[in-house]
């Protein structure tokens, strides 16, 4: 057995970008940026091929004695054993939802602050493999039964992209007359594409229990079997349902905790100009709460703008971030949120700027002490997957097994701050409480869809008339937990993982905190175990 070496890891990145590009684009990796991924005859085939070989070559070294190179070396065997397994049984080109997000990103990343300036060379190279691209995956696709959902996203993101690229992308600040002739045959294409998929018969989206077995073990590190996960997120869910009535009732007898939190929205700006300005200031009177609870990061900017004019139509209609940590590999200096301006509609805008959802989803959730902290602390992290594996790309994140830190840490640092004395009210609180009550339930939804137990319009119902989501995100979320399995059931039970890390700590607060975020994007369970084997946690 050889010993390990560390440049596996960039063996490991450049299989990786070769079947996936539009990957490398956002993780900072600017060698593929004139391609799109491969969806050819043989692809699937020759990527398995190169996976098996590059599995063995890692797992015949030892493991290694420094920290991050154990990390990574857990990381690459963890995700190279569940894509092969997704090549065998759910293959991503048999999902038009991933083509129409990975042609629509392959353009829109390019076009990003994270990017600037724009490579024009890289541009019509993109949108000139676009046509193929899709002609060739919507081939392949052909009439293969495909769940609804998945076709009806990936045809709402085609054709909200033949207008982005007809219309809205000359009001890019770079955009060039030279971009004319790639960008309309790309739209057509998009358009075309949505034509040839229009009609496929729909098909049951379970994984299945293996797979997802396999994803929670591998990718998550989890010690629960998907059955054991729903029994106590159920028990969680029922619990936090009580909760909420008995926290309702300590502040008005007469109001339900739906009230209560219905009437959060009437609480905020007077303006446009006021709400505007009250994510800037409520940052700032998170990170000051924080003190003496983790150390935000100060030294890593965070601009809150008003979100480009070219982008404000096509990120309704795609996972369009409106915060987006920089590249990994590209970090820079700072972060750019952008808050999505008001339409016609004033009243919507103020109501959705209200001080709670600000408060709660934006500042610190993912603001100063929430994912902007992490992803900041993460480009320091021992391990260099451990620097880039929470990269939000097309789909979702780029390696999912870092899920549960990441997701875990925003969530958990929104009841974090309820440890600082004023910083939420008692209405707020009840709001926060709903939050944690719906990962719960997401839970439910994530495993008893993939194992068959639960029909997506079962699914669908419970989300709407259970869990309290709005109803206009209901469809939207319920196809998120079809097309990624396992994805979902990382945000209640990253926030269980941390607190029970919390009550092992040995030391203080603060050094928890900070410790835990060192690691950078990584499974929970794994950082849990490091921790252990450092002698920081008690039995």
């Amino acid at each position: 057995m050889s010993g390990y070496d560390p440049a596996l890891v960039d063996a490991f990145l450049e299989h990786h970008w070769c079947y996936r590009p539009v990957d490398a684009t956002f993780m900072g990796n600017r060698d593929h940026d004139y391609r799109l991924p491969p969806v050819g005859p043989g692809v699937l085939a020759e990527e398995l091929a190169g996976n098996r070989a590059l599995h063995a070559r890692i797992a015949a070294t030892p493991e290694p004695f420094a920290v991050g190179d154990r990390l990574d070396r857990r990381m690459m065997l963890a995700e190279l054993e569940v894509q092969a397994a997704a090549i065998a049984v759910r293959s991503r080109l048999a999902n038009p939802a991933w083509l129409s997000g990975e042609a629509a990103f392959a353009v829109i990343s390019l076009l990003l602050p994270q990017t600037a300036p724009v490579r024009p060379d890289a541009l019509r190279a993109r949108l000139a493999a676009i046509p193929a691209f899709l002609a060739e995956g919507a081939a392949a696709i052909g009439d293969s039964p495909t769940p609804a959902g998945w076709v009806q996203r990936a045809r709402r993101e085609a054709l909200a992209m033949a207008v982005f690229l007809r219309e809205d992308i000359a009001l890019h600040d770079d955009y060039s007359p030279d971009w004319d002739n790639a960008r309309n045959d790309a739209a057509t294409a998009f358009e075309s594409f949505a034509a040839a998929i229009a009609d496929i018969p729909d098909a049951d989206p379970a994984c299945g229990e293996e797979f997802l077995t396999l994803i929670m073990k591998r990718q998550h590190g989890l010690g629960l079997s998907p059955a054991e996960a729903v029994e106590q997120a159920r028990a969680a869910f029922d619990r936090m349902g009580e909760e909420l009535v008995s926290m309702a009732s300590a502040i008005d007898k007469d109001r339900s905790w739906q009230d209560i939190v219905a009437g959060l929205s009437k609480i905020g700006p007077a303006s446009v100009d006021e709400a505007f300005a009250s994510y800037q200031a409520i940052d700032m009177d998170a990170r000051a709460a924080a003190a003496g609870l983790v150390t935000p990061a100060v030294e890593y900017g965070l601009d809150y703008r008003w979100m480009s004019p070219c982008f404000r139509r096509i990120s309704q209609s795609l996972y369009f971030l409106f915060y987006r940590s920089p590249p990994g590999l590209e970090a820079g200096q700072g972060s750019v949120y952008w808050i999505t301006p008001p339409g016609d509609d004033e009243a919507a805008f103020l109501a959705a700027s209200n001080t709670a959802t600000v408060k709660t989803i934006h500042s610190v959730h993912h603001g100063g002490v929430g994912h902007h902290t992490q992803n900041a602390r993460a480009r320091a992290a021992q391990s260099r997957l451990a620097r880039i594996a929470g990269t939000d790309c097309a789909l979702g994140l780029a390696f999912l097994g870092a899920g549960t830190l990441i997701e875990g840490w925003a969530c958990y640092v929104e009841d974090l701050l309820m440890e600082a004395p004023g910083f939420y009210s008692p209405e707020e609180e009840i709001l926060l409480k709903q939050y944690e009550r719906r990962n719960a339930a997401s839970v439910l939804v994530d495993i008893n869809l993939h194992l068959g137990r639960w029909t997506q319009e079962q699914a669908v119902a419970f989300y709407r008339d259970e869990a309290g989501f709005a109803p206009s995100r209901v469809e939207g979320e319920v196809v998120r937990n079809s097309m990624l399995p396992g994805s979902r059931l990382m945000y209640w039970l990253g926030v269980e993982g941390i607190k029970t890390l919390r009550r092992r700590w040995k030391s203080d607060t603060p050094s928890f905190h900070d410790t835990l975020l060192s690691y950078g994007h990584m499974p929970l369970a794994w950082i849990a175990e490091e921790m252990d084997r450092a002698g920081q946690l008690n039995p």
